[in-house]
């Protein structure tokens, strides 16, 4: 039975299949065109000190002077999840996943264009000019890759940009309704000024801490070194051996039994797919594991190997009694420190 596609999606297809090879060269020409336009607009408003933040995530935003809002380039790929860099490398990254989705059928209508072009601006306080997008390009975004989503044609690695954009999506159409009725009554002229920004982050944060990256870059980065491993820069794939390395140097040293109980509420719950850190309690658990794991960073960065880290590891942070389950195949005392 052939499959059924989503209407949004059924339109995506038409119009992938009615681009022609001349329409496709328009729109590259088009982007290309803004994309090097000389045109430098100024910003009027906005500063990196005050970004828009939506619970950890930092998005800095400017008004230019023609009164476009725009998000910066960085600020964009964090909101959605996407590793950040900037210049004309970070417009293409977006650019080739707004396109990704458009040649698998979905309906992405101008963002292909769009995110082709960013916006060329010099903020505010001078300095080099930076590249920004339209800020209502985000929500187009949340809308096409949801889309892409319910249409199954998200990649494994991708369903986290999915979880990030629902969450922003019903966090900012919340903030939308606040904002009319505000306007509405005349109420925005006596709320504080970061009323709006305070509703958003409160409602986002809450929902949020299951998709935050809670373990930071640097250790995994870093234990691909201490493992004598290439880390894969651009993808989020890691060996399943780091689950077992994890377990041993985070979650048996956090406090006595917290492993085996926050594996016994994960199988209670039937939620396998969970992360152990999301059975954390917020006021105590979590704190304590974001500071366990930068203290690990930490000497994870001082170590030349694996054996030197775990020396200073169970000096510093040794376990709290437990006898360390391993799969029959790992040794610890024949482990060289290298590989999986």
């Amino acid at each position: 039975m052939p499959e059924k596609v989503p209407g949004r999606a059924k339109g995506g297809n038409a119009r992938a299949q009615s681009l022609t090879p001349e329409r496709r060269s328009e729109i590259a020409r088009a982007a290309a065109n803004a994309r090097h336009s000389s045109t430098i607009k100024t910003a009027t408003h906005g500063s990196p000190d005050h970004p828009l933040r939506i619970g950890d995530i930092k998005i800095p935003c400017y008004v230019l002077e023609d009164g476009t809002r725009v998000l910066s380039q960085r600020g964009l790929h964090t909101a959605i999840g996407m590793s950040t860099s900037g210049g004309s490398g970070g417009a293409q990254r977006v650019a080739q996943f707004v396109a990704s989705l458009e040649r698998k059928g979905i309906d992405v209508n101008d963002l292909v264009v769009r995110t082709s072009a960013p916006v060329l601006f010099r903020p505010t306080g001078g300095g080099k000019p930076a590249y920004g997008y339209e800020a209502t390009i985000l929500t187009d975004i949340c809308d096409a890759v949801l889309a892409a989503r319910k249409a199954g044609k998200l990649l494994d690695q991708q369903e986290r940009f999915a979880e990030q954009c629902e969450l922003l999506t019903r966090g900012l159409a919340r903030v939308g309704i606040i904002g009319l009725v505000d306007e509405a009554t005349g109420y925005q002229k006596d709320r504080a000024k970061d009323a709006l920004a305070r509703i958003l982050e409160d409602f986002v944060a809450k929902e949020l801490q299951p998709y935050i990256p809670t373990f930071p870059a640097d250790y995994y980065q870093e234990l691909f070194r201490l493992r004598g491993l290439d880390f894969p820069a651009g993808s989020v794939r890691r060996p399943q051996y780091f689950g077992m390395l994890t377990n041993d140097i985070v979650y048996k040293r956090l406090a006595p039994g917290v492993l085996n109980e926050l594996k016994r509420i994960k199988l209670e719950a039937g939620r396998s797919r969970d992360k152990l850190f999301q059975r954390l309690t917020s006021n105590v658990g979590y704190p304590k594991l974001r500071e366990h794991l930068g203290s690990v960073v930490t000497i994870m960065k001082l170590s030349d190997g694996w054996h030197d880290f775990m020396g200073k590891i169970n000096r510093l942070h040794p376990r709290y009694n437990e006898t360390i389950q391993l799969p029959l195949s790992y040794h610890q005392e024949s482990d060289d420190g290298k590989g999986l």
